[in-house]
């Protein structure tokens, strides 16, 4: 299982920090239950920690990544995803739990494109490029579900 290293308390989140499990003893199971991979795509994809704050924008010919500069790391955040892909395929992974709200990791909800801390429906590069293959995004708060249906 692909896990988000920032989950696993190290500190690459976009501030320089990290977003640890509060719950030791779910994350134990975790670990009990499955073989834990620890990634963060955007450092697979070259990006510096700390860093400016990215959102997902839509633009006419597609998606595109930007820093709340305006400037593009759309090529960063697809090379993160191409190399979580493989990550996975070479780990034949069949699941992930991912940091939820991220232009990276969140599926369901990320931010709403406009810098304001409000959210919409979609998903990040790296979630989208997961489910393509078949594996299963969770997100920290259904870490429940995956301990109960595996």
């Amino acid at each position: 299982m692909l896990v988000s290293a920032c989950l696993l308390g190290q500190r690459v989140c976009y501030d320089g920090d990290h977003a640890q499990l509060a719950d030791d003893v779910l994350l134990t199971q975790l670990r009990s239950k499955f073989t834990v991979i620890a990634i963060c795509s955007e450092i697979l994809g070259s990006l510096a920690t700390p860093k400016p704050v990215a959102e997902i924008q839509q633009r006419s010919g597609g998606i595109e990544v930007v820093y709340c500069a305006r400037q593009s790391v759309t090529a960063a955040f697809v090379a993160g995803a191409y190399k979580a892909t493989h990550l996975a395929r070479q780990h034949q992974v069949s699941c992930a739990l991912l940091k939820s709200k991220s232009p990276s990791c969140g599926r369901g909800l990320i931010y709403d494109r406009s810098f304001t801390s409000q959210l919409c429906q979609g998903d990040g590069i790296t979630v989208q490029h997961l489910q393509a293959l078949g594996i299963e995004v969770y997100h920290e708060g259904e870490i429940g579900l995956l301990l109960d249906d595996n």
